[in-house]
């Protein structure tokens, strides 16, 4: 479609184009329904606040301004206007660029380890009319994709703050939401879960044919006990260490298969010694195997 069509990108209005259509609809409105208009200065400025580059907007809020004031002199002060619209207009339709590009920003702030702007676009997001709980269902992303195992205590602490926004309202839930935010910007971050997991997803439908190793089958049966299920397999918590050294998990043809890799940040460089302790075990189990 976008190859046999004319992109236009349309840029917001600046504060002057905007407070020139606004003076043409004042006029329009004075000689169509031959009223008079008083727009005080404090309301045009609202208005103009209020459309945020957007005539269409602007024009709404003012046309509504003109209709609930009665009377052939109308005039619409800064009480009008907030009647129409309220302390604060919705700058974005969920789905639309605006919203995510708000939501984006916040995402990448925290992930930036910038609390203070993760603060700000937070704090824009809710002015702009968002829902608290949808930057809540974020952080839970960002807790898995960006922080991972480099601080777990992360996810949980984005579940709390979900959960007090909902048993205590958005007053102090907003709050929690807010110290939720400024924790997973400082945490340490980690992807590579995030990047593991997405390896094996793609891994497994590459070689979604492979069947189960026999020593990891069940044997629910005298028959597929007989076919070899189970056999072999040795269980982790007879070995030492809780540790069968040399065994693969993996189909035969994959055994050498290595997905996830922690970084040296956070919790996760214990992890990764771990890891690099019981790959070392493997090995040393493998030497001797062929010795």
């Amino acid at each position: 479609m976008l190859s046999r069509a004319r992109v236009y990108t349309l840029k917001k209005l600046t504060r002057d184009d905007l407070a020139i259509i606004l003076k043409r609809a004042c006029k329009n409105e004075q000689v169509s329904k031959k009223i008079t208009i008083n727009l005080q200065d404090k309301a045009e400025h609202q208005l103009l606040t209020l459309a945020n580059g957007d005539a269409r907007r602007l024009l709404n809020v003012f046309e509504n301004c003109v209709d609930i004031v009665s009377g052939s002199l109308k005039t619409i002060t800064l009480e009008t206007v907030v009647q129409v619209a309220g302390n604060k207009i919705a700058l974005y339709d969920k789905g639309g660029d605006a919203f995510y590009d708000l939501i984006s920003a916040f995402h990448k702030s925290v992930r930036g380890s910038s609390p203070d702007a993760a603060l700000y676009w937070y704090a824009r997001i809710l002015a702009g009319g968002g829902d608290a709980l949808y930057v809540a269902r974020r952080l839970l992303a960002i807790a898995s994709e960006d922080i991972g195992n480099a601080d777990p205590r992360a996810m949980q602490l984005a579940i709390n703050a979900w959960d007090t926004f909902q048993r205590v309202g958005p007053s102090e839930g907003e709050r929690a939401i807010a110290q939720a935010t400024v924790y997973m910007a400082l945490a340490p971050k980690s992807n590579a879960v995030y990047m593991a997991f997405n390896q094996a997803k793609e891994l497994a439908k590459n070689t979604a044919e492979l069947d189960v190793p026999y020593h990891l089958k069940n044997a629910t049966s005298s028959i597929t006990k007989e076919l070899g299920h189970g056999s072999e397999y040795r269980y982790a918590h007879n070995e030492d260490n809780a540790f069968a050294a040399g065994e693969c998990y993996f189909p035969e043809t994959l055994q050498h298969t290595s997905l996830y890799q922690p970084t040296d940040r956070g919790l996760e460089k214990q992890l990764k010694d771990k890891q690099h302790y019981l790959n070392e075990l493997n090995r040393q189990s493998n030497n001797k195997r062929y010795d």
